[in-house]
């Protein structure tokens, strides 16, 4: 049974990592677990958020198979599979796999096809995944990003940030990737959106689902190198988030 999946898109610097974190709180605290977290950005720091250490990455076991490290009498497949199982981080709530780097100028990114076989084998064993993706459109344009039942599109409180959250929801339309449904988050908000801001996201089509405070605490954490996940339940941001979810997202 393929698992309830959501995943996160934007342009960088909006918070994604962040809000995939307290989307992966937000489930435990509801007791949807086990949770799969994918980290399918090239820079990899969901772990932070999470405070776990990673293995291992995709990515990582890529460039051992490249490199010619698979040993005597092993096949690249058995071989393959075995460091892509080492690569998973395991908790009691959740686990996490990461992608790591890619592989460079003038490749079409071979570690996105590792990571979509694996996970087509992995998902099974999960209710929920949360897929933490890198900024932009490149998760989309490889098809990475399939057969999401939620996509949150996050964006900071600026018109380049949502047109760039409206071009990303065009073009996963168009790719006909199996998106059941796409909603829209403003982070990092002072006041709530502009007029200006709530009618480009209206002409979209998009639904507006809420905006987040910008937070000190969070910037505290980051700061300081602790997870984020471990926020108070009495936080403003976790408060927040948690009511956004609760209204649009019913796996």
């Amino acid at each position: 049974m393929r698992p309830y999946s959501i995943a996160l898109a934007g342009k960088g610097g909006t918070g994604k990592t962040t809000l995939a974190g307290m989307l992966i709180k937000y489930f435990i605290y509801k007791e949807k677990t086990p949770i799969l977290a994918v980290d399918a950005d090239s820079n990899a720091n969901l772990n932070d958020v999470l405070g776990v250490k990673t293995s291992g990455t995709l990515g990582d076991a890529r460039e051992s198979m490249k490199k010619g490290e698979v040993p005597s009498g092993m096949t690249k497949d058995v071989f393959m599979s075995m460091k892509m199982q080492e690569s998973v981080v395991e908790t009691s709530k959740f686990d996490l796999i990461v992608m790591g780097r890619p592989e460079g100028a003038g490749c079409y990114c071979a570690a996105n096809t590792l990571l979509t076989n694996f996970l087509d084998k992995l998902t099974d064993n999960y209710p929920l995944m949360i897929m933490d993706n890198e900024a932009g459109m490149e998760h989309i344009s490889r098809l990475t990003t399939r057969n999401v039942d939620v996509m949150i599109l996050v964006s900071d409180g600026s018109v380049r940030g949502v047109t760039a959250a409206v071009r990303i929801n065009e073009l996963a339309k168009s790719l006909h990737i199996g998106m059941g449904k796409s909603f829209i988050i403003i982070n990092r908000s002072i006041n709530g959106p502009s007029d200006a801001i709530l009618n480009i996201i209206k002409d979209a089509g998009i639904t507006y689902a809420g905006h987040l405070p910008a937070d000190d605490n969070i910037y505290e954490y980051d700061m300081d190198g602790k997870a984020t996940i471990n926020l108070p339940m009495d936080n403003s941001f976790v408060q927040a988030a948690f009511d956004i979810f609760s209204k649009h997202l019913n796996p």
